[in-house]
């Protein structure tokens, strides 16, 4: 058996050209195996495109994601660094507003123990006029849009965040600024006490002298205790006098704001120099008998423009302030 596959010419050339069965049975199977093998190849091709593909989504989701923990970090570590300076600022403003209340009661309560002497806390702030060429509209202040942060895409909302942290770090920096100013007239306000734990001696006034018997002006308040107790800065401010003075025995004179002056006398020894800064409760000298003492005792002076003035209400002032804060 044969089947005519295709003629060349006229049949009547005779010229035919068969295919047996059997070749032809080959030829369909080897097509069909050429066919299957081409779908294979082309299911092999589709499957390793769709593979790169996914695989290539993959890789941008972690790179997406890679970046968005990264952003995270550097937020954290910014929200970080800003919180201590935050919980700072506030700490300092609520010291400055206490403070500041007990001075106003302490001037509203009438002087009955003295406060009234006690000048309020300086403005250290500059007055506008000290500012060259100021001007313009007065606008509103424009405050951090934190609200903003929540809308978006993830890498937008990332962005906000960044913006919204460089935003409340430039708002803090002004207002540690702003408050530095008056902190420090608070800190170089005397008061706190110089010698804690030690009783209270001959008070300031008029009192019978140790050495003649006779009465006197004793210009400041003692302090007994044992030699060698540590005298604290009642305030911050500048040494002007660290050494030997006439009557008081080895003595400091520290110079505070607004012209205040404190003065620690008959220590023993001290360790601070003229010209030197000191802090609130820095250690400054120990307590001694030197000068025109009858034992070991610190007298404590509040100098104000020259005049040696009643430390007491001073003292009492930054006492209730302790106890207050306790």
């Amino acid at each position: 058996m044969a089947f005519v596959i295709w003629s060349r010419r006229s049949m009547s050339r005779q010229r035919i050209r068969f295919v047996e069965a059997r070749t032809a049975r080959a030829i369909a199977v080897i097509g069909a195996i050429t066919l299957l093998v081409a779908a294979l190849a082309l299911g092999i091709a589709i499957g390793t495109m769709f593979a790169r593909s996914h695989l290539g989504e993959e890789q941008t989701l972690m790179s997406r994601r890679s970046y968005e923990i990264e952003e995270l970090g550097r937020i954290n570590a910014a929200l970080i660094e800003l919180t201590p300076r935050v919980e700072g600022l506030s700490a300092q403003v609520s010291e400055l507003h206490e403070f500041d209340t007990h001075l106003k009661a302490a001037h509203g309560a009438g002087g009955t123990s003295g406060v009234h002497d006690v000048p309020p806390l300086p403005d250290s702030e500059e007055p506008a006029t000290s500012l060259d060429g100021a001007g313009g509209p007065a606008l509103p202040p424009r405050l951090c849009d934190i609200g903003r942060a929540a809308a978006g895409a993830p890498r937008q909302r990332l962005k906000s965040a960044h913006r919204i942290i460089d935003c409340l770090n430039d708002e803090v920096s002004q207002l540690q600024t702003q408050t530095l100013a008056h902190y420090a007239a608070y800190m170089a306000f005397p008061g706190r006490n110089p010698a804690p734990g030690l009783r209270s001696g001959s008070p300031y006034g008029n009192r019978l002298d140790p050495f003649t018997g006779r009465l006197s002006f004793h210009p400041g308040i003692d302090f007994a205790g044992p030699a060698g107790t540590p005298i604290l800065a009642s305030a911050g401010g500048r040494v002007i006098a660290a050494g030997e003075r006439n009557g008081y025995g080895i003595s400091v004179d520290i110079r505070h704001s607004d012209g205040m002056v404190t003065r620690y006398g008959h220590a023993s020894r001290i360790f601070v120099k003229t010209g030197e800064f000191v802090m609130p409760g820095q250690v400054i000298a120990e307590v001694g008998s030197t000068g025109r003492s009858t034992g070991p005792h610190l007298h404590f002076e509040v100098i104000v423009d020259g005049a040696q003035i009643n430390p007491s209400p001073y003292l009492a002032l930054f006492r209730r302030l302790s106890h207050a804060q306790s």
